[in-house]
C-alpha cells in the first residue's frame, strides 16, 4: 500500500476491533442490545495458512487479557474442513515448514519478554526456543528445505559527535540521565515512540537454533524502507538467495516514498539490485519455478493517494511488465499458482475486497463476488482457498472454498457466536448519492435496532480516517453499538477515500479539506431527505483524518448540534516538525510551509475557529506522534477562549487511533476503546437539543 497522505494512518479498518453477529436462524428471537462490555469478551481471528499438505489450518485468535488490560494472540489448528479447533501456541506470525511437520511462530519469551522466534514440531506438547535476540523478529520465512529461517531485525547504529564528558560526579551520585540524542530526520514512530538508534537488516538462523548470522548490512533499512516491521522476505526456490525491498541509501529517509526490489546471496551476503526504474517497489515474491518475480509498483507522484499495481520480472530483474494496468485499484497479498502461471490477489473496492486473478500476460479477472470484506491469505496446492470474511451481519471468522468453485464459500470458524446469540443489531443500508459537482458518492446508514418508521431519530456522522482509507461492509463495532443507543449512523466515502479510483482519490490532492467536507454535507442532507432523522439533533465525529474534517466541519457550519474532534491535525504550520512522518508535504502542499505558508494556514482548521459555534470535544492520546496532543492542544485553547463549550479528554497510555487496534498492532489498552465511546456518548447526550 503506498497511502501518501497527511501521516493520519489511522487505518479506517474497523474490522479489528468491531464485533459481529450471525444472520442464521436464532433459537429465540434476538432482543438484547450491544454494549461495550461485550468486546472483553471478543474474539478475532486472522491469517489463516492451509499446511503444505493441504490437510490443516493455522490462523491466529485475539482476546482481551482482561487483567493486563491488553490484547494477546494465540495460533490455533484446525482440520481443512474445519474440525478438531485447538490451541496451539500462545504467539503470531505462524508459518508452516515446507514439510508440514513444523511451524514457526513469533511469541514472547521469560524472562525478558522480548519476542523471539520459536519452533514447535506438530507431535511435540510445547515449541522450542530457536532465537536469543535483543531486539523483536519480523518477517519470519522458511527456506525452501526447512533447515533455515529468515527474517529482520533492528541492529544499533554507531554515530560520531556530541560525545561529552560530566565532570564532578561523586561515585553512587544519583544525577539526571542523560539527554536524548537526535541526528536523524525520522526520529518518533506512533505505536513505538521515540526510535532507538538502529536500522533494519535481513538475519538468517538454523531451523534447530542457534546464533542467528546477519546477511544485509549499512546506514538503511533492509527488509522494510520504514522503521516499521520488516515484511516480504521470499526465497529462491534453490535457496540460495532472498528477495527483500528497501532503498540501499544513506538519504533514504528524504526519498519515503522510493523503494527498490534486492536479492542477498544467503552463502555470502552479497546483494544485487534487482529494479532500477524510480519507483516504490515492495513485496517481491518469487515463483515456484524460480523463474519470475512478482511485485507492487506504485509511480512516485505528487498527489493525496498513489494506487499500486501489480508487475513481473524475470529473476534476473529483466522484462519487468505490469500485470494489473487494467485495474484502477491497489492489489494486496499477492499469491502464486503452483505451475507459476499465474498470481491471485486481494483488492478493496467500493466498499468490498475480493480475491483476483491475473495471467502473466496480464489478462485479470475478479474470482469471488459478494458483498462481504473477504481476504485470502493462502490457497494449496489442490486448489483449496482460506480467508477472513465479514459482511454487514455476520462475524468476522474463517471461511475456506475451492478456487473453481468460489461462490461455494464454507465457515469454518463461529468464535463469536454464543457472545452475540441474542443480540439484535441495527439494519444497515447503502446508499449512494449525487454530490455538489454529480459526483457520485457512497455510503451506508446503520439504523437502531428497534427502528420505528415515522419517528425521528438522532444522526451521528462518523468520519473515516486517512483521508486515503475507506469505509467497508464489514461490520464494526462502534457503528452498531451507537445504533443500540438510538442514533442512526451515517458513514460517507467522500472524495479521498481509496476503494473507487486513483482520479476519486486525488480529489483532494492540494484541497484538503475542502471538496471532500462538501461531499459529505451533501450526504447529510441525502440522509435527512428520507425523513426519519431530527433535523435539530445532528452529531458528527472523527479520528485522524475523520479529526481533521471534524474540526474543519465545526468551523464551517453550524448545523450539528454536538461534536467530537478525535486526534486531528488542527494546525498544518504546527503540525510540520512534530509528526512522525514527513512524506505529507508534498501530498497537499505545493510548497514548504516555510517557502509559502499561505496553503497550510488556509486548509488549516484553526483558521476557522472564531466561526466555531457547536459545543465540541477533543480527544486525544498521550503517546500520539501522528498527529502529536499538542494539535488537540491547540484547538481546545482556542475554543476556551472563544467560550466556545469544549472539553479536552487526553488519554494515557495511548498511541494515535484513540483505541484502535490496527492491523493487529495494539496501540491502545482495550478500556480506552470503551471510555471513547462513553465520552462520546456522554458529549452527545448532554447537547442534544430538546
Amino acid at each position: 500500500m503506498s497511502y501518501r497522505t497527511a501521516c493520519m494512518k489511522c487505518l479506517f479498518v474497523l474490522l479489528l476491533i468491531g464485533i459481529f453477529a450471525g444472520t442464521g436462524v436464532a433459537a429465540r428471537e434476538a432482543n438484547e442490545k450491544l454494549t461495550l462490555g461485550m468486546t472483553l469478551n471478543l474474539v478475532l481471528v486472522d491469517a489463516p495458512q492451509i499446511s503444505p499438505d493441504g490437510k490443516q489450518i493455522l490462523y491466529v485468535r485475539r482476546s482481551v487479557d482482561k487483567m493486563n488490560d491488553r490484547y494477546v494472540s494465540e495460533l490455533w489448528i484446525m482440520d481443512s474442513d474445519g474440525a478438531h479447533q485447538r490451541f496451539f501456541a500462545k504467539g503470531s506470525d505462524g508459518q508452516w515448514a515446507p514439510d508440514g511437520t513444523r511451524v514457526a511462530y513469533v511469541a514472547e519469551a521469560q524472562p525478558k519478554a522480548t519476542p523471539q522466534i520459536f519452533v514447535r514440531w506438530l507431535d511435540a506438547p510445547t515449541g522450542s526456543q530457536i532465537t536469543n535476540v535483543d531486539e523483536a523478529p519480523s518477517g519470519v520465512t522458511w527456506s525452501p528445505d526447512g533447515k533455515q529461517i529468515v527474517f529482520t531485525m533492528m541492529v544499533p547504529a554507531h554515530r560520531e559527535g556530541l560525545e561529552i564528558k560530566l565532570p564532578g560526579m561523586p561515585q553512587g551520585a544519583k544525577w539526571t540521565p542523560a539527554p536524548r540524542i537526535v541526528q536523524t530526520l525520522v526520529y518518533q514512530s506512533d505505536g513505538r515512540g521515540f526510535l532507538p538508534d538502529d536500522y533494519r537488516h535481513i538475519f538468517v538462523v538454523s531451523a534447530d537454533g542457534g546464533a542467528p548470522r546477519q546477511l544485509t548490512f549499512g546506514d538503511w533499512n533492509d527488509g522494510s524502507q520504514s522503521y516499521g516491521g520488516g515484511s516480504g522476505l521470499s526465497w529462491t526456490p534453490d535457496g540460495s538467495e532472498v528477495l527483500f525491498s528497501g532503498l540501499r541509501s544513506k538519504d533514504f529517509a528524504y526519498r519515503p516514498h522510493e523503494s527498490y526490489i534486492y536479492a542477498v546471496k544467503v552463502a555470502n551476503g552479497e546483494v544485487r539490485q534487482l529494479i532500477k526504474d524510480k519507483g516504490a517497489d515492495r513485496d517481491p515474491l518469487v515463483s515456484p519455478n524460480g523463474k519470475y518475480v512478482v511485485y507492487t509498483e506504485a509511480p512516485i507522484k505528487r498527489e493525496a493517494y498513489t494506487t499500486s499495481h501489480l508487475y513481473i520480472m524475470n529473476i534476473d530483474g529483466s522484462n519487468s511488465r505490469p500485470l494489473s494496468a487494467s485495474l484502477d485499484q491497489s492489489p494486496q497479498g499477492p499469491m502464486w499458482t503452483p505451475d507459476s502461471s499465474g498470481v491471485y490477489f486481494n483488492v478493496s473496492s467500493d466498499g468490498t475486497r475480493d480475491l483476483y486473478f491475473a495471467t502473466l500476460s496480464g489478462d485479470v479477472r475478479k474470482v469471488t463476488k459478494g458483498n462481504h470484506v473477504l481476504s485470502v491469505t493462502s490457497i494449496s496446492k489442490d486448489g483449496l482457498a482460506v480467508a477472513a470474511v465479514t459482511t454487514d451481519y455476520k462475524p468476522i471468522d474463517i471461511y475456506a472454498f475451492k478456487i473453481d468453485d468460489p461462490q461455494q464459500l464454507q465457515q469454518l470458524t463461529f468464535v463469536n457466536e454464543d457472545l452475540l446469540h441474542d443480540v439484535k443489531l441495527g439494519q444497515v443500508e447503502e446508499f449512494s448519492y449525487n454530490s455538489f459537482d454529480k459526483l457520485k458518492v457512497e455510503g451506508w446508514i446503520t439504523k437502531p435496532p428497534d427502528f420505528q418508521a415515522g419517528k425521528k431519530y438522532p444522526m451521528v456522522l462518523n468520519i473515516h480516517g486517512g483521508p486515503a482509507g475507506m469505509w467497508n461492509v464489514g461490520f464494526d463495532f462502534g457503528r452498531q453499538w451507537l445504533a443500540a443507543q438510538g442514533y442512526v449512523v451515517v458513514d460517507i466515502n467522500p472524495r479521498g477515500s481509496t476503494g473507487y479510483g486513483s482520479a476519486f482519490a486525488n480529489g483532494i490532492s492540494f484541497d484538503y479539506p475542502g471538496p471532500d467536507y462538501k461531499d459529505l454535507m451533501k450526504g447529510v442532507d441525502a440522509v435527512l431527505a428520507r425523513g426519519y432523522v431530527d433535523p435539530r439533533n445532528l452529531f458528527v465525529y472523527g479520528c485522524s483524518g475523520g479529526g481533521v474534517l471534524t474540526s474543519w466541519t465545526v468551523g464551517h457550519t453550524d448545523r450539528f448540534a454536538a461534536a467530537a474532534v478525535e486526534c486531528p491535525v488542527i494546525d498544518w504550520l504546527s503540525f510540520a516538525g512534530t509528526t512522525d512522518s514527513t512524506n505529507y508535504y508534498d501530498a497537499f502542499f505545493h510548497k514548504l510551509p516555510w517557502e509559502d505558508p499561505s496553503e497550510f494556514l488556509r486548509l488549516s482548521p484553526l483558521m476557522y475557529v472564531n466561526r466555531v459555534k457547536t459545543p465540541t470535544l477533543m480527544i486525544v492520546g498521550m503517546l500520539d506522534r501522528r498527529t502529536p496532543h499538542t494539535q488537540t492542544e491547540e484547538f481546545y485553547e482556542a475554543l476556551k477562549l472563544l467560550k466556545v463549550p469544549t472539553a479536552m479528554i487526553l488519554m494515557n497510555d495511548q498511541y494515535h487511533g484513540v483505541g484502535e487496534w490496527r492491523s493487529g498492532h495494539v496501540t491502545a489498552p482495550p478500556s480506552n476503546y470503551m471510555r471513547n465511546y462513553l465520552y462520546l456518548q456522554e458529549w452527545f447526550q448532554k447537547y442534544s437539543r430538546k
